[in-house]
């Protein structure tokens, strides 16, 4: 390129128009809001941080509409003169920061002066607020940052943001908010948090004029034991811990009442809730080998640490944080869980006198059945029996059918990830297909958790879980199409608490769930009994499935589209199958190829994993050769 041509179009020319340009203030707020406003649990979560600030002893929060019609947040706080109610809606106008100093030494909940300025652009807000030692206060209303009206009014101490139509001039933002009960479960997480996180302010909480929460003041143990009411005083025990570097507080659960879902634990750094992979791991560490691997504890903690030790501005919602040094905090987090759970008798005790590989002498009774030419299972309660099996067979015509058409095509279609086997080693329909199953009645274990079938061209290497989850969600999601329910009546019904948003989540899906066998009604605020569940669930688990259920459904939400009927389909099929660890009979095993075979779609489980591979004669003399 000759330097004439490069100089010509790098050159500005002056008949050329200037393209960069400022965004007008409202595309710009509008923008801004787009990361701090997510849906109306970030505006519930951004007033009553300006609540907590302002030094209230007692919050009022008002949802509509699962906050799309109206959020309300009334508190009896400081309040604000005239001149600041209306600053409070400029764009990062505060009274937190002064200097770049202060930035890091933050103490407060809100500081940048966003949530506001935000809100406005994307709602319609109306603002009351007064001072404790003035006489009228100031009313403020403005929709898209245009202030409609600012004059005196009436109204009690403190301040009452309502924000109404919220996304009303961003439409698109508004269709991607999800169903209502959705919202209100991310609004009631935001509400629970600042509610634990603040236990000696009182608390309210209306949805559509119904009190949902009333949480009087008090000391942590009695905010944790109102707000989490299947929580009680003696299954949790006290977290302190005092360093030179932090102080770790707070409440574990006893490792005996873990549960199968999540949404139970709670960090807080200098009182502000944050998400942190990192030290839950160090949390889960202290609780090795006391729970199950599927299992999660209860705690709330609180770290007090010097602000200049942390960065809280790293993320939008100011859910993430930076620690100076991660590797000291995760130390002592998972120190203080330990010496708690010491104090209180209830971690592992260690025998010094006996090595622990010492007591790993396996016995012949305690070899899987397979080696043994049994089908002994060990007295193990399988829920995958041979008789609920029975139970939910299709008429037997139509399942060998269906089974042999799924049998054949294990050699015919092309599976993801394995070797297609030639031409020469298809299976031809003929008279002998007919006994192709029977050839695979000798399938044995490995390992407890795959079963292994020798075939004509090899064998097959099946997933015991994903197999039954297969199963289950085919069988699930044709009872809830056709109403065709199988149910056992306990003997004592079973009452489980719930949290305030997994209650929200089973009152959602209440009905499809007992469409699905369950009988399950509910009782008092947070508590539901059952009193009968599907047949092809084994007795005496009935509350970890529940549990695990509200666990894949929510799960489930977050990573994909399904419907929900589909979603609940999926996430009963996942509680319920048979898991890694489960011994089965040869009959019983059988039985599942047999039934798995008699599905639509045999080769994935629902959630898209594989339910077997297979491995041709071919491949494995190949794998034997030496080249």
């Amino acid at each position: 390129m000759s330097i004439g041509y490069f100089a010509y179009f790098c050159t500005p020319s002056k008949t050329m128009a200037d393209k960069i340009r400022l965004l007008p203030d409202v595309i710009a707020n509008q923008i801004a809001a787009g990361e701090v406003i997510q849906r109306p649990a970030s505006a519930v979560k951004e007033l009553l941080e300006n609540a907590i600030d302002s030094g209230a002893t007692h919050i009022k929060v008002i949802i509509k509409g699962a906050g799309k019609t109206l959020v309300q947040v009334i508190d009896n706080g400081c309040g604000m003169s005239e001149t600041d109610a209306r600053m409070s809606f400029e764009k990062h106008a505060t009274s937190k920061i002064r200097t770049t100093e202060d930035l890091f030494d933050i103490r407060t909940m809100g500081f940048r002066g966003e949530a506001l300025a935000s809100i406005a652009a994307i709602a319609q807000v109306e603002l009351r607020t007064r001072q404790h030692d003035e006489a009228l206060g100031t009313l403020v209303d403005i929709e898209g940052m245009k202030v409609l009206r600012q004059e005196p009014c009436q109204t009690p101490e403190g301040t009452s943001i309502a924000i109404k139509n919220l996304f009303f001039n961003v439409p698109a933002r508004r269709n991607f908010l999800k169903s209502d009960p959705a919202e209100i479960k991310n609004i009631i997480e935001e509400f629970t948090r600042i509610s634990l996180a603040h236990p000696s302010v009182g608390f309210q909480f209306y949805s559509n004029d119904h009190e949902m929460f009333h949480y009087r003041p008090g000391n942590l143990k009695q905010r944790i034991c109102a707000v989490i009411e299947d929580i009680y005083a003696s299954q949790i025990v006290p977290v302190e811990e005092n360093t030179y570097a932090l102080t770790v507080t707070g409440f574990v659960g006893k490792p005996e009442f873990a549960k199968k879902t999540r949404g139970e634990q709670y960090i807080f750094v200098n009182r502000r809730f944050i998400k942190s992979a990192y030290l839950h791991h160090a949390i889960m560490g202290a609780f090795d080998q006391m729970i199950g691997k599927d299992s999660f504890p209860f705690y709330v903690l609180f770290l007090d640490i010097d602000p200049k030790r942390i960065d809280i501005n790293v993320h939008p919602q100011k859910y993430e944080i930076k620690f100076d040094d991660d590797k000291l905090a995760y130390t002592f987090v998972n120190l203080a869980i330990k010496h708690a759970l010491g104090a209180y008798s209830v971690s592992p005790t260690l025998d010094f006198d006996q090595e622990d590989h010492l007591n790993k002498n396996r016995t012949f009774d305690q070899v899987p059945g397979w080696l043994q030419g049994t089908g002994n299972n060990g007295g193990e309660q399988n829920p995958y029996t041979a008789e609920t099996i029975s139970s939910s067979r299709k008429p037997i015509d139509t399942r060998e059918k269906s089974n042999m058409r799924n049998w054949e095509t294990v050699f015919q279609t092309q599976v993801p990830a394995q070797k297609q086997d030639t031409q020469e080693n298809l299976i031809a329909p003929n008279e002998d297909d007919a006994l192709l199953h029977k050839e695979v009645a000798l399938p044995y274990q490995l390992h407890r958790r795959y079963i292994v079938s020798h075939i004509k061209s090899g064998f097959i290497l099946i997933d015991q879980q994903a197999a039954h989850e297969r199963i289950l969600f085919e069988r699930y999601i044709m009872q809830l199409a056709h109403n065709n329910k199988s149910s056992q009546r306990q003997l004592f019904p079973q009452t489980i608490e719930l949290n305030a948003e997994d209650t929200e989540i089973m009152r959602e899906m209440l009905e499809d769930v007992n469409a699905l066998g369950f009988d399950i009604q509910e009782f008092g605020k947070q508590s539901f009994v059952i009193h009968s569940f599907p047949s092809d669930i084994a007795a005496g688990g009935e509350k970890e499935i529940i549990e695990e259920l509200l666990e894949q459904y929510k799960r489930n939400l977050s990573i994909s589209k399904l419907n929900k009927r589909e979603n609940l389909a999926r996430a009963l099929a996942h509680g319920s199958a048979i898991k890694p660890g489960k011994q089965l009979s040869q009959q019983e095993m059988s039985s599942l190829i047999d039934e798995l075979f008699a599905c639509e779609k045999p080769y994935n489980a629902p959630s898209g994993n594989f339910t077997f591979v297979s491995f041709s004669l071919d491949e494995l003399e190949k794998r034997f050769e030496n080249k």
